[in-house]
């Protein structure tokens, strides 16, 4: 094999391909990369029995082939190589890479060892990479870091028609996204628990190509992302997810509306005082929101701002970290708190104004601290 290439264009593809590879493999063939040169490009991959990565790009070829070689190895060496055409040739066992006046030799493994790659399902629709990516972004905030509970760490895709539904949760915190696709079927209704790491990993590195193709398998076991010659495709989650929707009360008779930015930096300058696993105070009422941490003779921190508020005056509590990373997921001017008492979980929804209904398509749930007196 032998083939001339871009130094930018390889080192992309190398550390797209490389960051879907596991840390601990299960075998060393699946820590390295399978790289195949002919017709005009080259095609690079990764697998680890559950999560698979492939694209392909174009080269001067002057030899056909494949050699597989340690992808985290040569991802931190294309990154190293200086501003120049890059050419790749296997020579036996070695793989040979020149870029100017720099050289290196890296070990091959057998290609005949790797695994086959899952093929990609057939495509079930397309949606806007960029919207598909805030979306992702919005909801996988609130899954599960715990591997206790895999069935947390992952985010539940709902299909219904021309309806994607995203949700996650944690048990201390909900978050709900909905937005529209062009499905291959209108009468669609499906379901898919994708881990949010490789979710969000779609989204961030697949997000910003315009269309992106969503492909479920028929056997309810494969999830597939593919936009502009780059793919991925990833095991499902096994495991009945909870019925998370039935959360969102159905009546909220207090509403209170934020300025977001004002907020978010009141709650980061509150919160310094509040010592691990204790709250921040919200007491809403006509006109304000007064935010207040620390208790007795530790330090203390209160701020005041201006609120509009719906309904009777309220006092909640929430973990300050989750209130923070939930209001960063808005990018709405104004946040809505919808209330039904104080110890039931808060709604929170984006507003452009603070005189305009909330924005229904994203909701973020918190459950509240609960307050001695409460």
């Amino acid at each position: 094999m032998k083939f001339t290439i871009d130094r930018d264009v390889l080192t992309d593809a190398v550390g797209w391909t490389a960051r879907s590879l596991s840390p601990r493999p299960p075998v060393p063939v699946l820590s390295g990369l399978l790289i195949k040169a002919e017709n005009s490009e080259v095609t690079i991959a990764s697998f680890d029995y559950e999560t698979s990565a492939k694209l392909h790009i174009p080269a001067d070829i002057d030899e056909e082939g494949t050699t597989l070689v340690s992808g985290r190895l040569l991802s931190e060496i294309c990154r190293s190589l200086p501003k120049a055409d890059v050419t790749v040739e296997t020579n036996e066992s070695k793989l040979h890479l020149s870029c100017g006046s720099a050289q290196f030799n890296l070990a091959t493994m057998p290609v005949s060892d790797y695994p086959e790659l899952p093929g990609l399902p057939q495509v079930s629709g397309t949606v806007e990479g960029s919207e598909f990516a805030r979306a992702v972004s919005q909801v996988a905030v609130a899954a599960s870091k715990d591997d206790t509970l895999p069935i947390l760490t992952g985010v539940r895709m709902e299909i219904e028609g021309d309806t994607i539904t995203l949700l996650a949760t944690d048990r201390y915190r909900l978050a709900m996204r909905e937005l529209t696709w062009n499905p291959a079927d209108a009468e669609i209704s499906t379901a898919a628990l994708i881990k949010a790491k490789t979710i969000t990993e779609v989204a961030k590195t697949l997000g910003g190509s315009g269309e992106l193709d969503i492909a479920l398998s028929d056997t309810h076991e494969l999830v597939g992302f593919e936009s502009a010659n780059r793919r991925t495709t990833s095991l499902l989650v096994d495991g009945e997810y909870p019925k998370i929707r039935a959360l969102f009360p159905d009546t909220t008779p207090i509403h209170a509306v934020v300025r977001t930015s004002d907020l978010l930096e009141a709650v980061r300058r509150v919160s310094l005082v509040a010592e691990r696993n204790t709250p921040v105070r919200l007491a809403f009422t006509q006109g304000q929101v007064t935010l207040d941490a620390g208790t007795g003779e530790d330090a203390q921190a209160s701020e005041t701002l201006s609120a509009q508020l719906e309904g009777d005056d309220i006092t909640v509590a929430f973990n300050p970290t989750y209130l923070s990373e939930g209001l960063n997921t808005f990018g709405t001017d104004f946040v809505r708190f919808s209330f039904t008492t104080p110890p039931k979980p808060a709604v929170i929804s984006g507003q452009k104004d603070p005189l305009e209904e909330d924005l229904k398509e994203y909701r973020y749930l918190l459950m509240p601290v609960r307050l001695p007196n409460q």
